[in-house]
């Protein structure tokens, strides 16, 4: 074999056992958290005012305390809706965290994927160099090889084609599931649907704690109270 051949031969199997390295790995340790301790400034330092101008306000409102993770396909191109309702669920309820987050497939599902791509340039090295390979395993090449060769780009193509269309099937998982502090709340991949917007916020704003909904209904009931008062007294 020339080497243009054992290229082809090698790069597909590089490529495997690098994914194959990837997909089993463990996960990496998490960093050290970041030292949350105010830092004293000299009074008269000049970057005393840059850093102010960076701290982001704490925001407390009716949401205060409430984490709800939006689980998406991102290989779905669901991103933009999450994103939508993220900003919906951060109006809707100041305070609250909203964490957006992939929805990986199922291990059978990723491991394939991780398959095709080994098998696209395997098929496109057969293609390339079958009349070679197959004598190496004692076999004489099957006729449907050589009319796949007669047309060898015509073949390569469909080959690079039906491979991506298959591997982006395989890494895709369908789904947008919402969790409001750990519990699911929604599921597309029971109901099929995606929720609506005023749908979400019923089922998030269900599940806020119910001493910050009072808290907040007792604000606007003296409000309203102090607003009649000012009326009548006009």
């Amino acid at each position: 074999m020339d080497r243009v051949q054992l290229v082809l031969l090698g790069l597909p199997i590089l490529l495997f056992c690098s994914d194959v390295v990837t997909l089993f790995a463990p996960l990496p340790p998490a960093g050290p958290e970041p030292d949350k301790a105010p830092h004293a400034f000299q009074p008269g330092d000049p970057s005393a005012a840059d850093a102010s101008a960076h701290v982001e306000p704490q925001v407390d409102g009716p949401g205060s305390g409430t984490t709800v993770d939006l689980k998406f396909c991102a290989s779905c191109s669901y991103r933009g809706i999450a994103m939508t309702m993220k900003r919906m669920l951060e109006t809707s309820f100041p305070g609250i965290h909203v964490v957006l987050e992939n929805y990986p497939p199922p291990f059978p599902k990723r491991a394939l994927s991780k398959a095709v791509p080994l098998l696209q340039f395997g098929a496109m090295a057969t293609l390339m160099a079958g009349d070679q390979i197959f004598p190496r395993f004692g076999m004489v090449p099957p006729p449907w090889y050589y009319s796949l060769r007669a047309n060898r780009f015509g073949t390569m193509a469909s080959i690079w084609l039906f491979g991506n269309f298959a591997h982006s099937f395989l890494q895709s998982s369908g789904a947008f599931e919402v969790y409001c502090n750990g519990q699911l709340v929604f599921s597309k991949l029971s109901e099929q649907r995606f929720p609506s917007e005023l749908e979400l916020q019923e089922l998030i704003g269900s599940r806020i704690p119910d001493s910050q909904i009072v808290e907040n209904l007792e604000k606007d009931l003296v409000l309203d109270d102090a607003d009649a008062d000012d009326a009548m007294t006009d």
